[in-house]
């Protein structure tokens, strides 16, 4: 089922693409259809620099299990990270 929830946010940070790596200033959470991924349905993170253009894009697609093993993970990591 399409929920249509999309989040948006800024970010700061790189991430690399088919042709090298791109400065990203924009992130796209969303739950939908996967374009690539073999499952109904993903939940999927576009990072993007939309400044320079469609192409200026780094998607991923992950099952809701991976996606909230990410996520923990992450959280785990930044809580275990010296302060900066």
């Amino acid at each position: 089922m399409c929920s249509y929830v999309t989040e948006t946010l800024a970010v700061a940070g790189s991430a690399k693409g088919p042709t090298g790596w791109i400065r990203v200033t924009d992130a796209s959470v969303y739950f939908d259809h996967p374009v690539h991924a073999i499952a109904d349905h993903t939940l999927n993170v576009d990072l993007r620099r939309p400044a320079d253009g469609p192409a200026a894009r780094v998607g991923v697609e992950l099952s809701p299990e991976s996606a909230r093993a990410l996520a923990e993970t992450i959280l785990r990591v930044l809580d275990q990270a010296p302060a900066i």
